[in-house]
């Protein structure tokens, strides 16, 4: 595998890996989908996460603006599966630090720990390991905002964007594949559900 792993690649490692699945899924927020992926079924091989942590850097690293403040770039990922992704690219980088965001509901909002400081100013490459709905995206970049940072770019394993993924502007976005499934608003306009295919429901 290359030093940047291709899309053929990652794929090929996620259908091996079992984190990305075909069939009839139905999402939380009630998208019907072709397709399911689970980051934490790859990267639960060291080895995996290592690649494709180290391949993601390399693509952020392409970015002369990001080379430039490394040393001062902190990296910044939602609990969860953009951790370890996150710690990832740090090493690879040399970055300057890591840490992360927790709380995933409406009764427990994204938030840093008690006695966090973020510095004015902050540079803040947001990470995740996968960029599907982007709500905890979303969430995070208000919280680094509010706190005085800015959001120079955000960095993911997987680009699997739906109908209602949010856009991001003008920040770069690095991903080392990008997934193009097939979404239905609900089971009525669902060509899945017309040919009766079984129906997974998914958590996440």
């Amino acid at each position: 595998m290359d030093v940047i792993p291709s899309q053929e690649d990652v794929v090929s490692l996620l259908k091996k890996t079992g984190a990305l699945r075909h069939g009839h899924f139905v999402y939380p927020n009630g998208l019907h989908a072709n397709e399911y992926l689970q980051c934490a079924l790859a990267m639960r091989h060291y080895q995996h996460l290592k690649t494709l942590s180290v391949g993601l850097s390399r693509k952020v690293r392409s970015n002369p603006e990001l080379r430039a403040m490394i040393d001062e770039l902190s990296i910044v990922a939602p609990a969860g599966g953009g951790v370890p992704v996150a710690y990832g690219i740090c090493e690879a980088l040399r970055a300057r630090q890591v840490y992360w965001a927790e709380g995933d509901d409406d009764n427990h909002p994204l938030h840093f720990r008690q006695y966090f400081v973020q510095r004015p100013g902050e540079k803040v490459l947001l990470v995740d390991d996968l960029f599907r709905s982007g709500r905890k995206l979303s969430a995070l970049k208000k919280l680094v905002e509010a706190n005085g940072g800015e959001v120079v770019g955000l960095a993911v394993i997987v680009y699997q964007p739906t109908p209602k993924s949010p856009s991001f502007g003008d920040l770069p976005l690095y991903y080392l594949a990008k997934l193009e499934g097939r979404y239905s608003d609900n089971a009525e306009s669902c060509d899945l559900c017309k040919q009766g295919l079984p129906l997974d429901s998914v958590w996440i």
